[in-house]
This record gives structure tokens, C-alpha cells and sequence, in this order.
């Protein structure tokens, strides 16, 4: 079976197309700040990113009506439950509105739909940033009418959180794990017997800063900057994520480069990445207290798990904890692609989104 999987970032677009479970051929293809310019909003880039897609398909020779699955990457919607969905009427409405937030992840679900509707099938998305499994007690914020939201890395957080239950010979369900992604965002959850019953916002500043976003802020300082007169409400939201994190402090997002800087002695840099790693450990560790000891592992993935300057000072933080893994990396194409497959083999059931 061909399962073709579409993953949409803010200067990408990541594109899969595996037999059953074996990927065959992958692209990134990149938008340029250029190209980007040229649509104000982000949903008015929807048929240029169609259209990449459809290109890689001609260039690979690669018949739409061939492909038994296609699914995209999920954005901002309604609070769900992990699991597949299909991109029903409703759920194209509130993606393409960005009626629940704006994000690059908006239009996965809405580019598979379109290439799906040429041929006549259906399209789908699985665990999207809205997965929303906390505890009651875990969304209490402090003052009453603001509750914490979950936006996450739900789709790889489960799927690495599955690989490592798989590998040592048990079910995710049976097991607790905390799960730290670090990537341009970083979400950190505790995964309690298959459910994520705590994780930080890894949008809209909780949590840890992370190279473009600024992660939890002290209150009194953010308020006193929104009610200054010196910027607009969409401007603040810029702050907090895009140009928030290491894009603040050293004008750049990308963490090799840091260590890079830091390398050839940049002091500041390093006291920089020092704090982004601290705070990492912090909420890495916060979790750590509430799960009494009784924890089987802590799993460090995303791309940032790479840089050495990143991993190693975090594993000197953690290895009192109990077990450490690292899955350095994205496996998002991989991880939708086994969503689609167990549904097309009939191993998992489809929800619903109304």
C-alpha cells in the first residue's frame, strides 16, 4: 500500500511517500523568505504548498489514484484525543480559518485534503499539537478563567514514547515515561500508563525557552511590556514565539551555530545555551516530583538532541534520575505513516471530528 505523508513547517514542506511501512522516497522542499513574502497570511500559501506536493508526485512518477493513504501533519484545532481523524468538512473549516491558532501545521491536514478530493479519497491527520489528555488538577493555572493548554509535540512524543515501550518488551500503556522534545519548540510530558497527564505549552510561553520561542516569562514584566503602547498585540505574539529564545539573546535559531560561537569563546553564548539547557533540566525535573519514583525512563528526542553542546550538559542534569535514552530526531513522516498503515490494516479505530 502507498501512503503518501505531508508534514508542513514554517519554511518547509517535508514530504514522504512509504509502502506500507518502508519509506521510499522523502523530500524537503524549502520555501524561500522570498517566496513566503509574497502571501500575507499563512492559509494563502495553501495552493503553492498543493502544489509542491503534486509536483514531487509528477517528478516521481507517482499516480495519486495509486496511493491507498493520505495524511498531513495536524495544526490548531479543538482539544482531541490521540488517535487518526479524518479531515472531515468541519475540520477543514477550522484549519483553514485558523479560527484556534495560527501554524505552519494548519496546513498539513488541508494540502493531503486537497491532493485526497482529486481522486476521489479520503485524507487524514494523527495526533495533532492539540492533544489534550491532562489531569484536572494539571490545568489549573493559578487564577481563575485561565486553565493551561497542552500544545505539544504530540505526534512524535507518542510515537517515541511507543518505540522505547516496544523495545524493552512492554506496552505503552503500562508504562511511565517522561518525554522531552527539543526543537524550535520544546515540550516536555509525562506520560502516565498511555496518557499525557502534564505537559507545558510549548507555543504560547510555558515551559522552557527554546531557540525561537521564550517559554514561561515572569508575568509582571510581559504585562507591564503588552500595556506600554510600544507594540500591538500581534507583535507581542512575535516575541514569544519566532523571535523569542536564542533568536533574542544572539540573533540566530539555529543551535549549531551557537555551539559554534560558543566554540570559538563567545562567553555570552555559552551562559545563553547554559540557561536554555537549565531550564530544560528544571522542567524535566519538576515532572520527575510529581511522579513519586515511580518512573521507567526519561526519553530525550527532536532535533536538538543532536548537538552535543545541548545533550551532554542536560545528561549531566539527569543521570540521577534512573534511565536515560536519547532518539535524536523527527521521526513525524515515520510516525504518521504507521498511523495511516494501522488504519488501512484495521488495527486502530478512526475518530471523529465534530
Amino acid at each position: 500500500m502507498k501512503i503518501l505523508v505531508v508534514n508542513p513547517g514554517s519554511t518547509s514542506t517535508k514530504v514522504g511517500l512509504f509502502e506500507d511501512l518502508k519509506l521510499v522516497i522523502e523530500k524537503t522542499i524549502r520555501h524561500s523568505a522570498k517566496t513566503l513574502k509574497r502571501y500575507e497570511e499563512l492559509i494563502d500559501q495553501l495552493d503553492m504548498r498543493t502544489k509542491v506536493v503534486d509536483d514531487f508526485l509528477k517528478e516521481n512518477k507517482i499516480d495519486p489514484k495509486e496511493i491507498s493513504g493520505f495524511i498531513g501533519r495536524g495544526g490548531l484545532m479543538k482539544p482531541l484525543k490521540s488517535g487518526i481523524y479524518e479531515v472531515n468538512p468541519a475540520m477543514f473549516e477550522d484549519l483553514k480559518s485558523c479560527k484556534y491558532g495560527i501554524h505552519a501545521s494548519n496546513l498539513g491536514g488541508l494540502i493531503v485534503a486537497n491532493l485526497a478530493k482529486s481522486v476521489n479519497k479520503k485524507a487524514y491527520i494523527a495526533d495533532p499539537v492539540v492533544v489534550d489528555e491532562m489531569s484536572s488538577v494539571a490545568k489549573i493555572s493559578g487564577l481563575n478563567g485561565i486553565s493551561r493548554r497542552p500544545l505539544w509535540h504530540a505526534l512524535n512524543q507518542k510515537a517515541v514514547a511507543k518505540r522505547y515501550a516496544e523495545k524493552v518488551g512492554f506496552n505503552y500503556e503500562d508504562m511511565n515515561l517522561i518525554v522531552a522534545h527539543l526543537g524550535g519548540g520544546i515540550s516536555v510530558g509525562l506520560h502516565k500508563l498511555g496518557r499525557v497527564t502534564d505537559v507545558n505549552n510549548a507555543l504560547d510561553g510555558d515551559g522552557p525557552f527554546s531557540p525561537e520561542r521564550t517559554g514561561g516569562l515572569p508575568v509582571a514584566s510581559v504585562y507591564e511590556l503588552a500595556m506600554s503602547g510600544q507594540y500591538t498585540l500581534e507583535q507581542i505574539r512575535k516575541l514569544n514565539h519566532g523571535f523569542g529564545g536564542l533568536v533574542s539573546y544572539l540573533n540566530t535559531s539555529d543551535a549549531e551555530e551557537v555551539a559554534t560561537m560558543i566554540s570559538d569563546g563567545d562567553v555570552f553564548a555559552k551562559r545563553v545555551m547554559k540557561a536554555m539547557v537549565y531550564q530544560i533540566a528544571k522542567e524535566i525535573g519538576a515532572l520527575y516530583g510529581v511522579t513519586r519514583g515511580n518512573l521507567d525512563a526519561i526519553i530525550i528526542t527532536g532535533g536538538l538532541a543532536y548537538n552535543q553542546a545541548v545533550l551532554q550538559p542536560l545528561l549531566a542534569y539527569l543521570d540521577h534520575l534512573g534511565e536515560i535514552v536519547v532518539y535524536p530526531g523527527e521521526d513525524e513522516l515515520e510516525a504518521l505513516a504507521f498511523n495511516m498503515y494501522q488504519l488501512l490494516t484495521n488495527q486502530t479505530q478512526l475518530n471523529e471530528y465534530q
